[in-house]
């Protein structure tokens, strides 16, 4: 699909266009004139053998004529120092771009995206949605939040950036720490949506997820031993270890419990455990460190009545103490359903009605329909059922949230 390739390598050639630019907003242009271009050839002449160089190459075409556009506006000189701007990119080969050079300038604006002078929620969004391809509405859901204030909260930034000159590049070793948590997070939250889409046709979009794995991973080759880079990789490749088979042949998601563990990726497993003991022994874990430490759990037992629910519920109580939000608090509900049963983890859901996010979140909904459908309680299930559908989930969720509506109304 022609729309899927362009919004797969998006982000990697604005970032490089931002580099040779210098402008986010100038970047931004020129990739836009460049998806029109693509979007009237490729249908006729085929996608490209490298579709980033090829959007690149048209996209640095294109800011080259609009910078001299806006210096004939100005003087002589300014024209000349426009060209030398753009000398670099005038004088490029068309040959496809080498993957570091992109791979680089990818973190180099995710650092920048992650400024301190920008508010922290407003840096992660920024980031998404810029260069993980993803729309204000996947990022207002993956924050609990209505899409007006992240729309709000990415435009601020990028007049932030423009107005305070921040420069386009990987900041230096000692400033990275105040960075950190932001690219982090820029990089959980690619992963989730791709692990479990929060929209659309499909339950996952493996694209994502895997972009947000390379991520990950180069973070771990600039920091290797910040033991959250670390244990972020070992979450997402304990999670993505387990994507096989999660949607069966009639399109329904199939739960834990019904997973074939035979499909599940060994070696990612493997890998995973080995990060995680690694992290760990730094001590004092940080919150993915925890959730890694809990996903390889699930990982590595060998059915949902085998797996060491006890442990996960210590582990959410550790993790509660330093990560306090709803998703944290409604999985760990699940496990204490797990161990103490299902009456007990409703109990702890009915508490987190009130909480932010809760009433647009379908899965808060489907979790507790489901541990009201197992204490009997088929009335009330129905209606968190229906709760979960009015949230608008993606196809996949409501198909299978259709099916279970059906068998408790």
């Amino acid at each position: 699909m022609i729309e899927e390739t362009i919004r797969v390598e998006g982000g990697r050639v604005l970032a490089t266009l931002t580099r040779l630019t210098g402008s986010l907003d100038r970047a931004e242009d020129a990739l836009g004139d460049a998806v029109l271009v693509a979007l009237e050839r490729w249908p006729v002449e085929g996608v490209p053998r490298n579709p980033a160089a090829w959007l690149t190459t048209v996209a640095r075409r294109k800011a080259l004529d609009h910078l001299r556009r806006e210096a004939q506006r100005d003087d002589r000189e300014a024209l000349a120092v426009h060209e030398l701007a753009v000398h670099e990119l005038a004088d490029a080969s068309d040959e496809p771009l080498p993957w570091g050079v992109v791979e680089d300038d990818l973190l180099r604006l995710v650092f920048t995206c992650c400024h301190p002078a920008l508010a922290p929620s407003a840096r992660v969004a920024l980031a998404l949605r810029l260069l993980c391809g993803l729309t204000t509405e996947e990022i207002a859901r993956a924050f609990l939040e209505p899409s007006a204030t992240i729309g709000q909260r990415i435009a601020r930034a990028k007049a932030k950036i423009a107005a305070a000159g921040i420069p386009y590049r990987v900041p230096e070793a000692a400033d990275l720490p105040e960075r950190l948590d932001a690219v982090l997070a820029v990089v959980y939250v690619l992963f989730t949506t791709g692990h479990h889409s929060p929209m659309g046709d499909a339950l996952q979009r493996v694209d994502l997820a895997r972009e947000a794995i390379r991520l990950a991973r180069l973070l771990v080759e600039l920091l290797p031993h910040e033991p959250e880079c670390v244990g972020l990789l070992a979450l997402l490749l304990s999670a993505h270890a387990r994507s096989h088979g999660r949607v069966d042949e009639l399109g329904q998601p199939r739960l834990l419990a019904d997973a074939d563990r035979s499909r599940w990726d060994r070696d990612a497993i493997t890998e995973a455990v080995t990060l995680t003991g690694q992290a760990l022994r730094a001590g004092s874990p940080g919150p993915y460190q925890l959730q890694a430490a809990i996903s390889c759990l699930h990982s590595v037992a060998p059915s949902v009545a085998a797996t060491d629910w006890p442990q996960i519920v210590l582990l959410y109580d550790l993790l509660l103490a330093r990560l306090p939000t709803l998703a944290v608090r409604v999985n760990r509900a699940v496990a204490v359903a797990e161990v103490d049963g299902p009456a007990a983890g409703l109990a702890l859901l009915d508490a987190l009605r009130d909480e932010r996010g809760a009433q647009t979140w379908h899965l808060f909904h489907a979790v507790r329909a489901d541990l009201l459908r197992r204490v009997g309680a088929k009335v009330q299930a129905a209606e968190a059922y229906r709760q979960a559908l009015a949230c608008e989930p993606n196809a996949v969720d409501r198909r299978f949230l259709e099916v279970r509506l059906g068998e408790v109304g």
